[in-house]
């Protein structure tokens, strides 16, 4: 299955005209590689996958076997020795890296020829396509593609003109769910068809709309370039049959990620019968003339490492190849090149337990190697301390380097500890895949928020959170609430609360900033009243409608700001128990006596890790000693280090909470666990908490189901639950020979109660008039003026003239009537 071109009898495939290989008209011309050079290092199942003609091919690449190496000789293989030519060949990857770094790899061995080639994303592919035929769908060439910030803006507008709430209606949500169809390949006319509820048909209305806004601006967004692709192959037969006479061989890379979409395409391309039962096509093909016969396929996966079903990947894609293609072969990649015996037996282990998975066990001549390293800390602070002696320890006693090592864990906000740990300790680190936990988006949120309770004049604090979540004051009040500052020499806050004062405010957003001055004032009075950090946060997160905005949305990226929001509730309720324990405390700094640390105390604290404590990487070379990498198990896909620790695996955290009822799930987040062992090289370390903290309350969860399923011979436990000490404060000093900077304090402290008790217990609500005299512990002397609410909820203004008129939520303020 060979292309020369122009193949007789057929029209010039598009872009033929550029199929000169420039290379080969240079006098200097890259001498052929032998077969043996192309051959040379591969054992005998990548020899097969290489030289393989005909049928469609599966090949099951184990972690760490090699499969680039079978990709790239491969190609060169069909240029060299079956004279392919460059331009029939489509290789596909998931990311433009591994694409140019495949192009390269092919370079070397085959020359400029292999420029020619079309070794590129799914997405990338689909616009070359596109934008050669997208005039049929009455778009011009130039078409611009909508990235997800331009995406938002737009389906912000189209909610707009539809009237349809933000808050109920939540364009991200309504985003999610047409890109979810768009993977699908439902177009918003099926959409608005298969609309189930009033829900749907909002979002079909909003769909519909979108696309033709698109239109209008002549753009597609990242979802059309798939969907958009399948259906023009579909409507119109005979651009099918020209792309899949252009194209003779097709390479699939990570193919067990490939989603509904992905998958369809490969089909219209390489399919030997595109009128097949799984609907895929329409059947339209059997117009377009002569049917061209499918392009030779070959795919490369592992189903064992298919871990993105919530981006819309179906692992039934790599499962039921055999099925979708029934003359096609399969040959397994068992030999793995990176990793110890001892760590490729434990993950052979644990994957083993998944049902209807193609049987596979991973091995090496490399070597048994060192013996898995175990650790149950006392809780999560416990659990980074050890990691952070251990990396120390390696490099003093082993020569091992900071780059050399990956902190994995499940979630993003299990960054937190790691991060305050090695910036106390001075150890250079970068969160890969993610953003430092400060730097986050809700966490920068949320400390606005409290740093307006303690400093009302924070102008940049206070416009953060002036319309976060959205509340109805909108660019043009908030100008008009600058214009009466500026006018009366008053600070932004001032003017917030005599808002009725600024020209041109409308009455609807002058009722938002009215509810806003109240809910801040609210919040100031449990300050005023030496309330706990984490408990002020706590209200401000609920009372703001922070938190339920957050919680009712469907973008999967939200779950995770909750999660985030937990852990910064867990850090202000760790310092409000104990300020020894708070981010980036010195002991010298807390006073044995005096009040208790307030909100303004936590603030200063995280302020220090936020800001002053950044570590920069250190320089490239081989000397050089890097930094530690810390990033989620979905991020450490694909890559490899000598050293990898493997945190939080308990039950609820890893496997996730999610998955504990859901057997699907579950089966995914083993292979999760499979992927986190096998990057490992040389030495693998797990570790697990007895107690976590979850929104600040203690968490006490079970070993992960996934270290009871570890051979335990191969398991050297250096503490175990049975060595649990007492709760105790702890002190450790690194090593003299670390040359890291100073000793340092951990605490650790008691169980911390729920919750709800930690918060002050409430005063005596004083039974006031207006007109009564009142005393305040810090403004002194007032008259109440009017009062609201009643209960708990019960809000007095008071008058205290110089201080101007506070309005106090009574069962927190300070306040004894006369």
């Amino acid at each position: 299955m060979t292309a020369q071109f122009p193949i007789p009898g057929l029209p010039t495939p598009p872009g033929a005209d550029s199929l000169v290989d420039k290379g080969d008209e240079s006098p200097r011309r890259r001498r052929r590689p032998s077969r043996e050079e192309l051959l040379e290092g591969l054992n005998e199942p990548q020899r097969e996958a290489v030289v393989h003609e005909g049928t469609p091919l599966l090949v099951v690449a184990g972690a760490g076997s090699g499969k680039t190496r079978v990709l790239t000789r491969r190609i060169a293989w069909l240029i060299s020795e079956r004279d392919a030519h460059p331009g029939s060949i489509l290789a596909i990857t998931f990311t433009n890296k591994a694409a140019a770094e495949m192009r390269e790899r092919v370079s070397e061995l085959v020359g400029n020829r292999a420029r020619i080639m079309w070794v590129s994303t799914f997405h990338s592919a689909c616009v070359r396509i596109l934008r050669k035929e997208i005039d049929k769908f009455g778009f011009k060439s130039s078409f611009t593609i909508y990235d997800a910030a331009d995406s938002k803006r737009l389906m912000t507008l189209v909610c707009r003109d539809l009237d349809l709430d933000p808050k109920q209606y939540p364009p991200r949500s309504i985003l999610n769910w047409v890109s979810n169809a768009k993977n699908e390949l439902q177009d918003h006319e099926d959409a608005s068809k298969d609309a189930k509820n009033g829900l749907e048909e909002k979002y079909a209305a909003a769909y519909t709309l979108y696309q033709e806004r698109l239109r209008q601006a002549n753009a597609l967004d990242f979802d059309d370039l798939l969907m958009m692709t399948v259906h023009l192959f579909r409507a119109f037969p005979e651009v099918r049959e020209t792309w899949r006479r252009r194209f003779r061989h097709v390479l699939v890379d990570e193919y067990q990620d490939t989603n509904h979409a992905q998958y369809a395409l490969i089909h219209e391309l390489c399919a030997d019968s595109l009128e097949d039962p799984l609907g895929l096509s329409d059947g339209a093909g059997t117009s377009g003339g002569e049917r061209i016969p499918p392009a030779e396929l070959m795919v490369v996966g592992d189903a064992d490492q298919s871990i993105y079903a919530f981006r819309g990947a179906n692992i039934r894609n790599i499962l039921d190849f055999e099925q979708d293609f029934p003359s096609a072969e399969t040959i397994l990649l068992e030999q793995n090149y990176r990793s110890t015996q001892t760590i490729l037996t434990a993950a052979n282990a644990v994957i083993s337990r998944n049902d209807g998975r193609k049987p596979k066990n991973l091995w090496t001549d490399s070597g048994a190697g060192e013996r898995i390293v175990g650790y149950v800390a006392d809780n999560e602070h416990d659990e980074a301390r050890f990691i952070a002696e251990e990396i120390d320890k390696l490099g003093d006693e082993g020569g091992t380097r900071p780059s050399d090592v990956a902190v994995f864990y499940r979630t993003n906000a299990q960054s937190r500890v790691f991060e305050e740990i090695f910036i106390r300790v001075g150890m250079a680190y970068k969160v890969v895949g993610g953003v430092r936990f400060y730097e986050r988006r809700e966490v920068r949120d949320a400390l606005a928020y409290l740093r307006v309770l303690v400093n009302p004049d924070d102008q940049v604090s206070l416009r953060r959170i002036l319309n976060t979540p959205k509340r109805g004051i909108g660019e043009r009040a908030e100008a008009c609430i600058e214009g009466l500052a500026q006018r009366d020499r008053i600070t932004f806050w001032e003017a917030l609360q005599k808002a009725e004062d600024a020209p041109g405010v409308a009455s609807r957003s002058l009722n938002a900033i009215r509810g806003f001055v109240e809910l801040i004032e609210q919040l100031q009075s449990m300050v005023d009243a030496g309330e706990r950090a984490d408990v002020i946060l706590e209200q401000a997160l609920t009372r703001s409608g922070y938190l339920k905005e957050l919680e009712d949305s469907e973008d999967p990226q939200d779950e995770t700001r909750v999660e985030n929001l937990a852990e910064l509730v867990a850090v202000a309720r760790e310092f409000a128990d104990d300020p020894q324990a708070g981010p980036s405390a010195d002991p010298a700094d807390v006073p044995d006596d005096g009040p208790p640390p307030g909100l303004r105390d936590f603030l200063e604290r995280v302020a220090l890790v936020a800001d002053s404590d950044q570590i920069p990487d250190a320089p490239d070379g081989e000397s050089a000693p890097g930094v530690v990498t810390l990033m989620t198990l979905h991020t450490a896909k694909g890559l490899e280090f000598p050293v990898v620790f493997l945190t939080g695996l308990e039950d609820g955290v890893f496997p996730h909470l999610r998955s504990l009822g859901d057997k699907p799930e579950l089966e995914e987040e083993r292979r999760l666990a499979y992927v986190g062992v096998t990057r490992a090289r040389e030495r693998l370390y797990i570790s697990r908490a007895i107690v976590r903290s979850a929104w600040g309350a203690p968490s006490h969860n079970p070993a992960s189901r996934f270290i009871d399923e570890l051979p335990i011979d191969l398991v050297d436990w250096r503490r175990t639950a049975d060595d649990q000490a007492v709760w105790s404060r702890q002190t450790y000093s690194l090593p003299q020979s670390s040359q890291r900077r100073g000793s340092l304090t951990f605490g650790t402290s008691a169980a911390r109660a729920d919750a709800s008790k930690k918060a002050s217990a409430a005063r005596d609500i004083p039974n006031l008039d207006p007109g009564d005299r009142v005393n305040h512990d810090t403004f002194g002397l007032g008259t109440v003026v009017a009062l609201e609410g009643m209960g708990d909820n019960s809000v007095a203004s008071i008058d205290f003239g110089s201080e101007g008129v506070k309005r106090l939520l009574l069962r927190y303020a300070p306040v004894e009537k006369l």
